[in-house]
């Protein structure tokens, strides 16, 4: 008995062994390390398009020199975000080859129906290129294949949270932004009522129609001229108006004037089976999606949501009140 444990012991030693053999990164067989897209300058790359394992995807393009997003009717992109991208990209090398062997990329997760990243892009003279992102072995570390062949390679330099495949990491998500302290006057208009409220020369707010009981609370006006002075999207949609988007009958509409301008900011509809809504502001051609909890307190807001509430009268008779 003792001695089928050795043997077993030494086979298992042995397995260890190869695993490491195969699978441990190496150099090339040549032991050189090649470029990846040998002859490519990041100038070259007109086209980018990511998608990860969850069918998300997203798409940029460089039109005339700037980078946009073209299925939302060339939203701008940034391109402080897209060059260091396209930077390692061209910068992957063959220096840490992991495997040569087909089997192996599921696993890996840089299979054509399984993987972490499929990227997809294209160079100012028509050549397209694709290469995907897979698994993390180790911290800072990540498995990649070109499309069409068997090696698969290990890189320290991209990852997949760097290749995000939705459009809010690509572009500036600051939508609406407006100087709180400019706004001179807000008017809030939903399904139940419409609201406005004034700030005079000392800088204190009043709202209109508010009777001599009743006491207006500023830190609640206040709040929400934060709130729809600053918008923040989860995407942009496009510049078309559709019908889908609800702005014929709006669940709000909030108009803001400062010193020199009228801003107004449409809320639409709430997308079915989805937390946002679509808004649209006059600073902006384009439609973008907002989470519901940004442009919540708009929609739903109520006049008595701004009034102070009334201390609760003490009983008489109540020998505890001081």
């Amino acid at each position: 008995m003792k001695r089928h444990n050795q043997i077993l012991a030494g086979i298992l030693v042995i397995q260890i062994i190869l695993g490491i053999v195969v699978f441990w990164p190496k150099s090339a067989a040549t032991g050189a390390s090649e470029p990846l897209f040998p002859d490519m300058e990041v100038g070259d790359i007109v086209d980018l398009a990511i998608a990860d394992a969850d069918d998300n995807s997203v798409q940029l393009k460089k039109v005339s020199g700037d980078w946009v997003l073209p299925d939302a009717d060339d939203y701008p992109a940034q391109a402080d975000k897209i060059t260091p991208l396209l930077d390692k990209m061209v910068g992957l090398t063959t220096g840490r080859l992991v495997t040569r062997t087909d089997a192996s990329h599921k696993r890996l997760q840089v299979a054509p129906d399984d993987f972490m990243r499929r990227i997809d892009f294209e160079t100012a003279d028509g050549t397209k290129h694709t290469f995907y992102l897979g698994s993390s072995p180790r911290y800072g570390t990540t498995h990649f294949r070109v499309d069409g062949q068997s090696e698969t390679y290990l890189t320290s330099e991209l990852s997949t949270w760097e290749t995000k495949a939705d459009a809010a990491s690509w572009v500036d998500t600051a939508y609406l932004s407006v100087s709180q302290d400019d706004v001179t006057k807000m008017t809030l208009e939903n399904t139940n009522g419409t609201f406005t409220f004034t700030k005079d020369d000392e800088g204190t707010w009043t709202m209109d129609g508010l009777a001599a009981d009743e006491t207006l609370d500023e830190n609640k006006v206040t709040s929400l001229i934060q709130r729809a002075a600053s918008v923040n999207m989860t995407s942009p949609l496009g510049k078309e108006k559709k019908a889908t988007y609800g702005m014929d009958e709006p669940n709000a509409v909030v108009t803001l004037e400062t010193g020199d301008k009228t801003i107004t900011l449409r809320v639409g509809a709430k997308e079915p089976d989805a937390n946002r809504y679509v808004v649209i502001s006059s600073e902006s051609p384009y439609y973008v999606r907002v989470s519901e909890y940004s442009v919540k307190d708009l929609v739903e807001k109520t006049r008595d949501d701004f009034l102070q509430v009334p201390p609760t009268p003490t009983p008489e008779g109540d020998t505890n009140a001081s």
